[in-house]
């Protein structure tokens, strides 16, 4: 391992010259500081962070903390931040808390004993209104970003969020202005502040249109494309006279999408179904889905430029981002005879 000491002795200077060389200390000259450099970097010489850190005070660490990376709306946020901490000098430590409050809290506190300069979060939601980590967070004075909707546990911090709220209400205006009026809604995990929000959209959508939510047309899902199978042979069984579905994300609609699709029903001419997110597979689906287009590469970046203010000790405002309705071929108006979602006939021998 190459030491100062060694660079030192090969370029005939003290070490005091070679530390301050390679931080471009204005006291060095500028032929000194390039021949230095060059002979660092021809030795293989590999800055010690950890000293580094201990004279600055700071890490050049930042924790993130996710659900999981098979969330594909996590792969474009950090993206962004990475990109961006990379530019600032920093490294991202990434952990995934599969949604679990022990495994977030133990995650956490991982990256405090890395002493990171700050985190960025996706909350893991509870129905409790306090969590100690957070309150510890807060105590700490620890720089931290929240990506996505705030609870009453971690409402103290600052968040960058989409607007689920509004996007979810465009959702069902297109199905409602394609004609439309019995329109079934997949929802996630109901103490998920996404969920939440992307319910009261329809639900005010609805009312708007002159109609109120009808809890035959409401079913519980979840999460992802195993949730929305179960949710769209819940639909066949009840035999929902839904024209359209509008699920509350990309995976739910693509999972209860394929399973309409293997009972016969064809999209969009018997039933419409829209999506929420975005992700690549949307896209890409046998039938490729209509949605809302989530800022997500936006979000990440939203979030570092907050994480400097905080960094910087200067006041940092939430944001909001508006999501858009991307058009495809899983949408349409309805049938002009209703063929809604039934259930499987059976035959004679059934």
């Amino acid at each position: 391992m190459v030491r100062l000491k060694d660079i030192a002795e090969r370029a005939g200077v003290s070490v005091m010259t070679v530390s301050k060389a390679l931080r471009d200390e204005p006291d060095v000259s500028v032929t000194t500081k390039a021949r230095i450099k060059a002979l660092a970097e021809k030795l293989g010489y590999v800055p010690d962070s950890t000293a580094q850190g201990l004279r600055t005070r700071t890490s050049r660490l930042f924790g993130l903390a996710i659900s999981s990376m098979t969330n594909p709306i996590f792969s474009r946020v950090l993206l962004a931040i990475e990109e961006r901490a990379y530019a600032l000098g920093y490294e991202v430590l990434l952990a995934h808390t599969h949604n679990q409050p022990e495994r977030e809290e133990a995650c956490l506190r991982r990256f405090l004993s890395r002493r990171v300069d700050g985190l960025f979060i996706s909350p893991v939601y509870r129905l409790s209104t306090e969590a100690p980590i957070y309150q510890e967070l807060l105590a700490r004075a620890i720089p931290t970003v929240l990506l996505g909707h705030t609870a009453p546990f971690c409402e103290q911090f600052v968040n960058v969020e989409a607007d689920d709220l509004n996007a979810s209400f465009s959702a069902t205006e297109h199905l409602l202005k394609l004609g439309h009026k019995r329109i079934a809604f997949l929802a996630g995990p109901l103490h998920t502040p996404w969920t939440q929000e992307r319910f009261e959209g329809y639900r005010r959508a609805l009312r708007q249109g002159g109609m109120d939510v009808d809890d035959k047309l409401v079913f519980q899902a979840g999460r992802n494309i195993a949730d929305g199978a179960q949710a769209g042979r819940q639909m066949l069984q009840e035999a929902c006279d839904a024209t359209a579905v509008q699920a509350v994300n990309d995976l739910v609609a693509i999972g209860c999408a394929e399973t309409l699709l293997a009972h016969g029903r064809r999209i969009p001419q018997d039933i419409s179904v829209i999506g929420f997110g975005n992700i690549l597979l949307s896209e890409h689906f046998r039938v490729p889905l209509t949605t809302m287009r989530q800022p997500k590469f936006a979000l990440g970046s939203a979030a570092v430029e907050t994480m400097q203010l905080l960094l910087r000790g200067q006041r940092a405002e939430s944001k909001r981002l508006s999501a858009e309705l991307v058009l495809r071929e899983s949408t349409a108006s309805p049938p002009a005879a209703s063929t809604a979602v039934q259930a499987p006939q059976r035959t004679a021998e059934g």
